[in-house]
């Protein structure tokens, strides 16, 4: 069957990038069609912070921008400023949904409100906004004539023609929810080139696995570095850290630090990366060596032990110890001066092994994608394929953990959606109703 869309526009994807798009275009008057492969809406949000939905990171644009790497950062910049956190705030707020900002400026919603209840506001918004859902419509082509978008063919054997199509349909990570890198497929085939994927805010494997006792213990407010390993076997150049809690998983790390590191992991050869962790950041060598000498003399029949539990979780206790080829059982009297250098050093800077391998299947992000210089960042449009406009993961746009990359793919969306709309006829002569969603500055 074929259905006529040629007076729409028709988003494929509905993720974050995608339903933004949907949204900004309905909302423009334009008859919108979301199609999504999955039989419901939002599936990689569910996931966002653990569940808890880390919709954004706050403070000014200018800044959120200037996390992502320097040519990633000046693609966003329209698109920054056309759509804002405090723009995709409002939209929850409007639909009663309250939300708090952590001391690391991550946004999460109040709870008992969670990642579930951020999709069912967009899909709110996305029903007011008169947009037709297609569920389970899984895209298989796209077509073009002369140049152009003419239309997409479904697995299901539909043709929905098309003159303007918005690519929000993912990256490869999380494959489960959906997005298996199919657009990119689609994509190169259109004369697009990719730069290579690769791993980002993923985990890390190491070698050698952690007991299995390990997993599930967390440090809290720990800094991470990723270190490339000499030929001799010594740490070498640091290549990132990161500063935040860590979670010991069966196969290695996982947590903030660990997804922090992972791209730059990624980007070396993994094998020849390690990991090391500093339990106390905000506390100098020096200071620390000072406050346990000063803690064995004022409890001198008092075990070591008794210091190090105050600092890192009971079962890593004998491991720390370990490392440090101190006897776990060592009274304060009786701790040497070169015993106490290595338990500061260990906990200064503990090596937790080589890294053997980042997933890409199990990265929030990826990294990579259809290259930059190809989309005119100021609308999303294709610079090869006229009609066409990409948003979202399918870029190559990976930022930190902390809700830049939500953020990224709500702003690329609204531009996508905004530009689509005002390309198809009879758009400026149609009730725009957007106000209250973009900013006021520029919109």
């Amino acid at each position: 069957m074929t259905t006529d869309w040629t007076r729409g526009v028709v988003v494929v994807g509905g993720g974050a990038a995608g339903m933004i798009a949907a949204h900004t275009a309905a909302m423009r008057g334009v008859p919108t069609l979301l199609l999504e492969k999955k039989n419901r809406l939002g599936t990689k949000i569910l996931i966002s912070g653990g569940g808890k939905c880390n919709v954004a990171h706050a403070g000014p644009m200018e800044e959120v921008r200037a996390r992502f790497r320097p040519n990633e950062a000046r693609f966003l910049q329209p698109s920054f400023y056309r759509f804002t956190n405090d723009d995709f705030i409002r939209m929850l707020s409007n639909k009663g949904m309250e939300t708090y900002t952590r001391p690391d400026g991550r946004i999460f919603p109040v709870a008992p409100a969670d990642a579930k209840d951020v999709v069912s506001v967009l899909e709110a918004h996305l029903s007011e906004a008169g947009v037709r859902i297609r569920l389970e419509a899984a895209v298989t082509e796209i077509e073009t004539t002369g140049g152009g978008v003419s239309g997409v063919l479904l697995a299901s054997g539909d043709r929905i023609e098309t003159r303007c199509l918005i690519v929000a349909a993912g990256g490869s990570s999380y494959p489960a929810t959906g997005t298996t890198g199919d657009g990119w497929r689609w994509l190169e085939a259109l004369g697009h080139h990719l730069v290579p994927l690769r791993a980002a805010l993923a985990p890390l494997y190491l070698e050698p696995t952690p007991p299995a006792e390990w997993s599930g213990v967390a440090l809290r407010d720990c800094l991470l570095r990723a270190r490339r390993i000499n030929a001799d076997n010594t740490p070498g150049k640091e290549l990132m850290r990161w500063r935040g809690d860590l979670l010991w998983t069966h196969k290695g790390l996982s947590g903030p630090t660990a997804l922090g590191v992972s791209r730059e992991v990624a980007e070396t050869i993994p094998e020849q990366s390690g990991v090391e962790v500093d339990l106390l950041p905000g506390e100098p060598f020096e200071a620390l060596r000072e406050r346990l000498l000063e803690q064995t003399k004022a409890f001198p029949r008092r075990s070591v032990a008794d210091f190090i539990e105050q600092i890192v979780p009971n079962r890593l206790v004998k491991p720390v110890f370990d490392t440090a080829q101190v006897e776990p059982t060592v009274k304060g009297a009786y701790l040497g001066a070169k015993e106490r250098s290595r338990l500061v050093q260990t906990l200064k800077g503990w090596s937790l092994g080589r890294v053997r391998h980042v997933p890409l299947e199990r990265g929030e992000v990826v990294a990579g994608g259809v290259t930059l210089s190809e989309v005119d960042p100021r609308t999303m449009r294709s610079q090869r394929v006229r009609g066409l406009y990409l948003c979202g993961e399918v870029l190559d746009i990976a930022g930190p953990v902390g809700g830049y990359n939500l953020q990224a793919a709500w702003s690329t969306g609204f531009v996508a959606g905004e530009a689509a709309a005002k390309e198809q006829e009879g758009s400026a002569s149609s009730p725009d109703k957007t106000a209250g969603f973009a900013s006021s500055r520029f919109g």
